[in-house]
């Protein structure tokens, strides 16, 4: 299953500056738009796979995993 998330860039002189409009604190800066766009990929997966696991620590046990579609 393949999740879809909004990257906002701009180019500012020699960096490109990118968000993930849907997560906070996802944010990157590269010399390129495809290393900005890779890293973004990287460290939006990495906040996932963190939230995820923060989220299952809190529940602790005897949870259940529930499917939103918004």
């Amino acid at each position: 299953m393949h999740n879809t998330y909004t990257a906002v860039v701009k180019n500012e002189g020699d960096w490109w500056i990118g968000w993930i409009e849907e997560i906070p604190g996802v944010n990157c800066q590269e010399r390129t738009r495809e290393q900005l766009l890779d890293t973004l990929r990287i460290t939006l997966k990495e906040a996932l796979e963190s939230n995820r696991s923060e989220a299952i620590a809190a529940a602790q046990s005897h949870y259940y995993e529930e499917v939103l579609y918004v």
